[in-house]
């Protein structure tokens, strides 16, 4: 069974910096992309970032590029993301979700882990 566990959520100040992490256990190695989500209240889900089973491929919401970089350690089973100069409107749940190669949809997700930016 495929579980995902994000941490690292919390209360920054707007222009502050986070790092998210996600740890995937029941698929290893690269064989599966994966992708981070958010969402504010109110809202839809909305795409954040994603990347290749091996790293080389990345691809970001207009609204996070230049500020958010995503990575992943195989070895680790774990993705990451780096959230810099954050805004208010970043402010959201984030949630992590894999996707097998070869495949369109993500079909596990983690929890969610809450982000909240003060002004």
């Amino acid at each position: 069974q495929v579980q995902l566990v994000e941490s690292g959520g919390g209360l920054v100040q707007a222009g502050g910096s986070l790092r998210l992490s996600c740890v995937v256990s029941g698929r290893t190695g690269s064989n599966y992309a994966m992708g981070w989500f958010r969402q504010a209240p109110g809202k839809e889900r909305e795409f954040v970032t994603a990347i290749s089973g091996g790293g080389a491929i990345r691809s970001y919401a207009d609204s996070v590029k230049g500020r958010f970089t995503i990575s992943r350690d195989n070895a680790k089973n774990t993705v990451y993301l780096q959230m810099n100069s954050l805004k208010h409107e970043d402010m959201a749940v984030y949630y992590c979700a894999a996707r097998g190669v070869g495949t369109n949809e993500y079909a596990d997700w983690g929890q969610g882990t809450q982000v909240t930016v003060s002004f």
